[in-house]
């Protein structure tokens, strides 16, 4: 009998209007787990090499892994995988709350959904019964709106929802999938790609339950996990403040995303952004994603004035997306725009990116007020902030148009601004400063798979937990934030350990450090499946998901040149603050991943050997009929 793995794949043909259901093969779970490495190879598999990404060629996947809807730690994550329309690579992004388990109970592992419906439609998934609706009457609303007008269709307030607003119907390339209202799959434009295939939501409603190895073996592991957590140093931060929290700690780093990556530091005097101020002023209660001990997201109200509004969950991200970045200290007004990004589905990083953006534009007189058709682009100017999301979530003129291009397109038509254009292959950075953190953010954010991003790697487990450093990595100096001796290794170890919880689909803030072991996760596995997995067994299906999607990666042009960082951060060191001095000395640490990953240092490309080794023989004689695999 198998256990924990979902029982089906859901294939949906909307252009067809038809859906198959299909059985999961057990191949795919062995050698994938589930969610954002099983979403990859069927990308492999499936999708043609070049297409557009907002063409009806492109398929968009959905997928949960075997620890969702179980007592497994946090266990409500899903990934929604396509090729990026901001990168034109591996478009990737997660989400928490409670839809992943409902699909889970439904009985279904991945959606697939290939073409483009003639018309706007949504699909109900009730267990076994699947149907197309009409969203012609949704189409146009925000995320708010579609979830509420869905669940009053269907006459039941457990359906669980996930959905595009305005950005993803009018096809803003950092368009979002929200659930929930304020959960969103935020990363790489997925809600774009949602919106080009006139997809408006996924309302899905299930029963049944969830069989796993060993009960009794997955209580004692959930015991001995709750405790374990416990002992992270982020542990008391995340539940008391959620993170927000974070901004102290980087400011005084001085690796804080302020004034378009500019500065990393600031006086605590001229910050209202910190996770104190933000608890003692806006959030009125803390909850939790699907059978999270976390608890690290909050209720918030701003009960009055311009920026009057209720929300939930405003991240770290969001403050820094509309706030430092865009030199705006007011709390208000940064919790009322990260509300408004969750109604029109968009993603905060990457919006409030572009806004910083073209805010250090306007600084430089590159646009005046003819070019930005009226809006005031001064640092800080909030109320400009937010006029710009709503031009952008609906390409409103010229400039809205422009903005929902995104950054990287943005500076290509606007001569003299690439050098501050701050993206990895075309998707924004986030808000920790490289310049300030050389593992985490130098080489971490430079070889993501995804672009310019944290999660990838999420290299922190020296820094919370300093004595793993040397257990693991053979010094404390892989612990030291501004040494790249060991970066390689430690964000090697990081990527797989972090592919391995993105497709258990567990969430990677309880995942940060203390369980982020490999014996841990194969535990967690076995009382799941049965499998029996060791140690050495997990670390392989991590590294198998990280060659599978470099390997995607190259298959669509990329090459060592990608692997980058913005010219900000190459060459421009802080004058200030505790991190001033610095910047990313790429080369040696990227030299000495490509070594240690088994890929050619000269293209980036993998390797025959390293491929074949991970079961990948297919992916080496692809790559070898392109002239892209580095023998």
């Amino acid at each position: 009998m198998r256990y924990a793995v979902p029982e089906n794949i859901l294939r949906v043909d909307l252009t067809r209007k038809k859906v198959v259901k299909q059985h999961l093969p057990d191949e795919l779970a062995r050698n994938y787990l589930g969610g954002r490495g099983a979403n990859a190879k069927i990308l492999w598999d499936e999708l043609k090499a070049g297409v557009d990404p907002l063409s009806p060629e492109n398929i968009l996947v959905f997928g949960i892994g075997p620890a969702n809807g179980t007592l497994a730690p946090a266990s409500g994550r899903y990934n929604v995988s396509a090729k990026s329309p901001l990168t034109g690579f591996f478009g990737d992004a997660n989400s928490g709350g409670h839809w992943a388990a409902d699909l889970r109970y439904a009985g279904y592992g991945n959606l697939v959904f290939y073409g483009r419906a003639e018309k706007p439609v949504y699909l109900w998934i009730d267990d076994d019964d699947v149907e197309f609706r009409d969203a012609t009457r949704l189409w146009g609303k925000d995320t708010w709106e579609t979830e509420d007008m869905i669940i009053e269709d269907l006459g039941d307030p457990e359906i669980k929802v996930a959905c595009i607003g305005p950005a993803g119907e009018n096809l803003v390339r950092c368009a979002c999938v929200m659930n929930e209202k304020t959960r969103a799959a935020g990363r790489t434009g997925m809600g774009a790609v949602m919106g080009s295939k006139n997809l408006k939501a996924i309302a899905v409603r299930g029963t049944k339950g969830v069989k796993v190895a060993d009960p009794e073996g997955l209580f004692e592991f959930r015991k001995e996990a709750n405790a374990l957590i416990s002992t992270d140093l982020f542990y008391e931060l995340y539940a008391k403040y959620g993170t927000p929290g974070l901004m102290t700690i980087y400011n005084e780093f001085g690796a804080q995303t302020h004034y378009n990556s500019k500065e990393g530091y600031v006086q605590k005097t001229e910050n209202t952004l910190y996770g104190e101020v933000y608890l003692e002023k806006v959030v009125k209660h803390v909850s939790a994603c699907f059978s999270c001990p976390l608890h690290c997201s909050a209720i918030y109200s701003v009960g009055s004035g311009p920026y009057k509004c209720v929300g939930e969950s405003c991240e770290y991200e969001n403050l820094t997306a509309y706030g430092s970045r865009c030199g705006n200290y007011n709390l208000e007004s940064v919790v009322y725009a990260s509300t408004l990004a969750d109604k029109l589905g968009m993603d905060t990083i990457s919006s409030g990116a572009t806004i910083g953006f073209a805010m250090e534009c306007w600084e430089k007189g590159l646009l005046d007020e003819k070019s930005t058709e009226g809006l005031i682009l001064e640092w800080g100017n909030a109320d400009a902030i937010i006029e710009a999301l709503w031009r952008m979530a609906y390409r409103k003129g010229k400039f809205g148009n422009l903005l929902a291009e995104g950054t990287k397109r943005m500076s290509e038509k606007i001569p003299g601004s690439e050098k501050f254009a701050i993206h990895i292959k075309g998707l924004d950075t986030p808000a920790v400063d490289p310049r300030g953190m050389m593992t985490y953010g130098g080489l971490g954010y430079a070889v993501a798979s995804r672009g310019g991003d944290h999660l990838r790697a999420l290299a922190a487990l020296g820094y919370s937990l300093p004595g793993k450093a040397k257990e693991l990595f053979g010094s404390e100096e892989a612990a030291d934030r501004f040494s790249i001796k060991y970066a390689a290794p430690v964000v090697k170890f990081h990527e797989e350990m972090r592919a391995i919880v993105d497709s258990l689909d567990i969430c990677k803030y309880i995942t940060r450090t203390a369980l982020l072991l490999p014996e841990i996760m194969a535990k967690l596995i076995n009382v799941l499946t049965g499998w029996g997995i060791d140690r050495a067994g997990v670390l392989k299906i991590g590294e198998r998901i990280v060659n599978l999607e470099r390997a995607f990666n190259v298959r669509e042009g990329l090459t060592r040149k990608d692997d980058t960082q913005p010219e900000r951060f190459l060459k421009e060191p802080f004058k200030s603050g505790p991190s001033a001095g610095h910047v990313v000395n790429l080369k040696p640490m990227l030299d000495d991943y490509y070594r240690l990953r088994g890929w050619d240092l000269e293209t980036g490309f993998p390797t025959r050997g390293k491929l074949e080794e991970l079961g990948l023989s297919d992916v080496a004689g692809e790559l070898k009929k392109m002239g892209k695999l580095a023998e």
